[in-house]
């Protein structure tokens, strides 16, 4: 599940971290369709556009130690 998304975040990870510090993208494919400041906000857009299990949250702390390894769609439950 969000194999795509995932392993293009990792590809990509460290231009991200230095583009979106601090912010909540949406990833779909290999493509980031949304930036967002908080993570609800991110949720309630995505979801006017695609629907659910088609996107993946990624929330970009400034500490690195803080990041959550990829959200799911589904109301914030971790995906490892």
């Amino acid at each position: 599940m969000y194999e795509t998304e995932k392993a293009f975040y990792r590809a990509n990870k460290p231009s991200l971290r230095e583009k979106y510090i601090g912010k909540h993208i949406v990833i779909v494919g290999e493509d980031i369709v949304g930036v967002y400041d908080d993570a609800g906000a991110a949720y309630h857009q995505t979801i006017k556009t695609y629907p659910l299990g088609s996107f993946m949250l990624q929330d970009i702390p400034e500490n690195i130690e803080d990041e959550i390894p990829y959200i799911s769609p589904f109301v914030g439950i971790a995906c490892v």
